[in-house]
């Protein structure tokens, strides 16, 4: 049997067709997508049909069940006529950062955290729906219904139908759903919206069919999965269970761990997500990761590849240079307008080789960060799991084991949200009570200094509380 997994990132639409009982990849397709923080949803439908359709000619069997994973928090605003109102506003949009602040202000972050298992910052959805009613009250008017982007994509797969689904895992992104009670909270919506209710998309289990799909015509009568947020269908492609904790390093960076019990935590810090599986999925996200090693690269006017040998050619501490990344603002700790800094700078330690090893360092030391707000918040931290594209860098991969303070595994190089997509998919169509075990081959690097790893930290730590004050 063969299943489709779609993974629709920022940056691009992947599919994989996957043979189900040893979760093999036999074919691959992939479409990108315009760089910005608001795109309009047709684009990710291309993108999509292309991927599909370059996966689906090169499998050797028919696909019996697909499955859709997205970006998560984005806002599709649709009219009666199912038709977008708008542009979608991306997670990485922070236009929407007063109303966050407002939201946090009105009802409190201890409250807000306990009802939703978040504290509101520009990235989800519900503050993206009060921009829209503060700034295009028109549009307000004629809005009937909002959906995440695995919605909007799956409910195009279906052919548009009047039905609308969603899966826990993504809802939990919102702002406006309570992971405890797995309910949407849609007085949340009516207040931001100015008394106005958009419909909301019905909350599928984690196998619970979700129809069948109409198009590409290529896909027509798969069996259609719930599909999920891509940082939960990357938690199911990995298969992660207790002691394992997830740094990602994509276009967002992200930490994060699977838990069979809700966390709520007031600073904001913790995002208390749920998974793919029934669980939960505390998340810590930042919003510089790969693009900070990208930056640096092109300004010493060499690749990555280029930027990890100038890394590994430095000391640790980069001689005194420490990087705080908030290249395009930061999302955790909350500073949405803030911008990068470097400091410790000398005559004497101002060299591409350090500049290097400073931004490898100050990239992972927010993910560090994020690792040990994940272990304040009762997560077991055995080991890292280090995937997206920056963990394929040597100097990231020698690096990290120090700074996390525990040894790191990177899975064999793999698309892991399309993979989390495909097993979902299998999972659906085979009506069992827990997915496939799909294991993915490791290497694994240990922890070497341990002390110049936690010099590193403090040096970082130091440098973002003198700058930022946090």
């Amino acid at each position: 049997m063969f299943v489709l997994g779609i993974d629709s990132s920022t940056q691009s639409t992947k599919a994989v067709v996957v043979e189900a009982e040893e979760g093999t990849v036999v074919s691959e397709g992939r479409s990108p997508h315009p760089s910005g923080t608001e795109i309009d949803p047709a684009v990710w439908w291309r993108a999509c049909l292309e991927a599909t359709r370059q996966a689906l000619a090169r499998s050797p069997g028919a696909v019996e069940a697909v499955s859709v994973a997205g970006q998560q928090h984005g806002m599709v605003a649709l009219d009666g006529e199912r038709a977008p109102l708008r542009e979608a506003l991306l997670w990485n949009d922070t236009r929407s950062a007063p109303q966050a602040r407002e939201l946090v202000e009105r009802h409190g972050a201890r409250n807000l955290a306990e009802r939703t298992g978040v504290v509101p910052v520009a990235s989800f959805t519900l503050t993206k729906l009060a921009w829209l009613a503060e700034n295009e009250p028109w549009l307000v008017e004629r809005l009937d219904r909002v959906l995440l982007p695995h919605d909007w994509l799956s409910w195009r797969l279906a052919g548009r139908p009047e039905w609308t689904c969603t899966d826990r895992g993504d809802a939990s992104g919102t702002g406006y759903f309570s992971p405890t009670s797995g309910e949407w909270l849609p007085e949340l919506c009516r207040e931001v919206l100015k008394g106005r209710t958009p419909r909301l998309p019905e909350v599928l289990g984690p196998a619970e069919r979700a129809g069948t799909a109409v198009e590409p015509v290529e896909l027509s009568g798969a069996v259609l999965g719930p599909g999920t947020g891509d940082n939960m269908a990357a938690a199911l492609g990995l298969g992660i269970g207790p002691g394992d904790v997830v740094v990602s390093l994509g276009t967002s960076g992200t930490a994060f761990a699977v838990s069979e019990h809700p966390i709520a935590e007031e600073t904001g810090t913790v995002a208390g997500f749920c998974d793919a599986t029934g669980r939960y999925l505390p998340l810590v996200c930042t919003l510089n990761a790969a693009r900070v090693l990208d930056s640096t690269a092109r300004l010493l006017g060499t690749d990555l590849g280029g930027l990890s040998e100038l890394a590994l050619a430095a000391p640790p501490g980069a001689g005194g240079l420490t990087l705080v990344p908030y290249l395009d603002g930061e999302r955790t700790p909350d500073l949405p307008l803030a911008t990068g800094s470097l400091t410790g700078m000398r005559t004497t330690n101002l060299t591409p080789e350090n500049l290097a090893r400073a931004a490898v360092e100050g990239m992972l030391c927010g993910l560090a960060d994020g690792v040990e707000a994940l272990r304040t918040n009762g997560v077991r931290v055995e080991r890292v799991l280090l995937v997206g594209g920056a963990a394929e860098s040597p100097a990231v991969r020698a690096i990290a084991p120090d700074l996390f303070g525990v040894r790191v595994l990177v899975p064999a190089p793999g698309e892991y949200v399309a993979l989390g997509a495909a097993k979902q998919a299998a999972w659906v169509v085979s009506a069992t009570s827990r997915p496939p075990e799909w294991t993915p081959d490791c290497v694994e690097h240990p922890v070497t200094d341990a002390d110049a790893g936690a010099e590193v930290r403090n040096a970082y730590r130091r440098a973002r509380t003198e700058v930022y004050g946090v």
